[in-house]
């Protein structure tokens, strides 16, 4: 096997690193945790919702490549993409974002036509609101934590085909989520960022106690926040204390962030949040009060 054959990533690979798989993951587990907390039980939906959503949220993350394809090869961490190191062309690119997103959208039709329209708004806003505006306002962070909350709430809306209280609370705590979590990022990747235009930290001093302030602060409302199904009386105590428990580490770290506005304390933060939300999410999921007994009639 020759050197070049040997360092040439499948065509699989490839296109993993370009719909960014580890992330579609993650989105599908917050949509599966909305369904089953909103008491759906049908496994051919289960399916259904997280083919659908995996393939939306890869051709979403596939149009963010296509459109910031030149700004990729700036920074260290997307430049070898494969849009700029020519592992895919343009054209192949542009029909695998189409097929995704258009099988995408019908897998979720299946389900029902709100979640369908859930998963086009999602892709709509991410890629032609959100990414564009990266270059020219910290604001995008705020326009982009819409999208990035609607994984829960497509789920919820996946197993009840109704807009209600349990969809909009799943979508609120997520919500505020968003911010620290890619604030910490935003914040660990500043020198990258910049190379490319983009300032998404809360405050134009940057890497600053300005910014780690607002970090600090959405953490902080994010324990109330994510106590909301208790306080509603659809989960129990065990919500009660791990809710607070995780939400008390959590603002923990961001608040060694603000007192050191070291990018090791921001990137503790990061890694942080990704697994504060899955653990947060079927916390909720498990301690339904009615949701063994719905297992249990399947």
């Amino acid at each position: 096997m020759s050197k070049a054959t040997a360092t040439t990533p499948s065509k699989l690979k490839v296109y993993l690193v370009f719909t960014k798989f580890r992330l579609s993951f993650l989105v599908i587990l917050s949509a599966l945790s909305g369904y089953l907390f909103a008491g759906g039980t049908s496994l051919l939906e289960i399916i259904y919702l997280m083919l659908g959503g995996a393939l939306v949220t890869g051709a979403s993350n596939g149009a963010n490549q296509i459109w910031e394809r030149r700004l990729d090869q700036l920074m260290s961490r997307t430049n070898r993409r494969p849009l700029p190191t020519s592992q895919m062309q343009l054209k192949e690119a542009y029909v695998l974002v189409g097929a995704f997103l258009i099988i995408g959208t019908y897998l979720l039709f299946l389900i029902n036509l709100k979640s369908a329209l859930l998963g086009l708004f999602a892709f709509s806003s991410y890629v032609f609101v959100y990414t564009p505006l990266k270059q020219k306002t910290p604001w995008a962070v705020f326009i982009g934590a819409f999208p990035g909350a609607i994984p829960p709430f497509l789920g919820a809306i996946a197993a009840t085909d109704a807009f209600g209280l349990v969809p909009g609370i799943l979508f609120f705590v997520q919500f505020t989520w968003q911010f620290p979590h890619f604030w910490a990022i935003a914040w660990v990747l500043f020198d990258d960022y910049n190379k490319a235009g983009f300032s998404l930290l809360p405050s134009q001093t940057g890497q600053s106690k300005a910014s780690a302030f607002q970090i600090m602060a959405y953490s902080l409302a994010l324990i109330p926040f994510s106590l909301m199904p208790w306080l509603l009386g659809w989960t129990g105590l065990t919500t009660l204390v791990l809710a607070s428990l995780l939400g008390g580490w959590f603002f923990y770290l961001s608040y060694k962030l603000f007192h050191s506005c070291l990018i090791a304390d921001a990137r503790k933060l990061m890694f942080a949040s990704f697994v504060y939300l899955p653990i947060i999410q079927f916390i909720y999921v498990i301690d339904r009060t009615d949701y063994f007994f719905q297992i249990l009639k399947l």
